[in-house]
């Protein structure tokens, strides 16, 4: 893990100019729109779930509720998937798996995202259903059938499994292994 981390770490600081590069060669504007970004990762032919999954994820870096992610989200996005500390990552998770908003996390909202990360994987090792029961028997301990997120956090943070299995469900280095080959075809080019 360390030397992989470490290589798009060293990607990420050394070849900024190559990231600012490939972002403007994607988008001349300076502006990434989510239909952009589905074409730059090819995301083409998505189950509706895996859509709305990468729809999500876009809308939680588009800090400013634009529409649009500039580049200091795009950066701000790809350092938090790089270098991000737990709870930053938690909190982003969070966020993500909040699809309505209201500050909670319900168990079909989990599900729906975990579906979604599975079509996009095509990981389909543990069913979505198991995850989130396992989640919800460990960490909803009022028995409320919805987390707040420092109940998310804390229970993550108190149970190495669940962290595990989130930790390998969010990993988006596909996504960012996707964009630095892209750049290296653009600087071959």
């Amino acid at each position: 893990m360390g030397s992989y981390s470490s290589n798009l770490d060293d990607i990420l600081e050394e070849d900024m100019h190559h990231w600012y590069t490939k972002f403007m060669k994607e988008s001349p504007s300076g502006l990434i729109t989510l239909f952009e970004l589905k074409t730059m990762l090819d995301m083409n032919g998505m189950t509706e779930e895996a859509n709305s999954y990468v729809d999500q994820v876009f809308y939680t870096f588009d800090m400013d509720g634009d529409g649009y992610l500039d580049f200091v989200e795009y950066i701000a996005a790809i350092s938090l998937l790089l270098k991000g500390e737990i709870n930053q990552k938690l909190k982003w998770y969070f966020k993500l798996f909040d699809q309505d908003g209201n500050g909670k996390i319900d168990k079909d909202e989990l599900e729906t995202i975990f579906k979604a990360i599975q079509d996009i994987t095509r990981s389909y090792e543990i069913p979505p259903e198991t995850i989130v029961t396992l989640i919800y028997e460990k960490i909803d301990v009022k028995g409320e059938g919805e987390l707040t997120l420092e109940e998310f956090i804390s229970g993550a943070r108190e149970h190495p499994d669940i962290m595990d299995m989130l930790t390998k469900m969010m990993d988006l280095t596909h996504v960012l292994e996707i964009i630095v080959k892209g750049q290296r075809r653009d600087a071959v080019n």
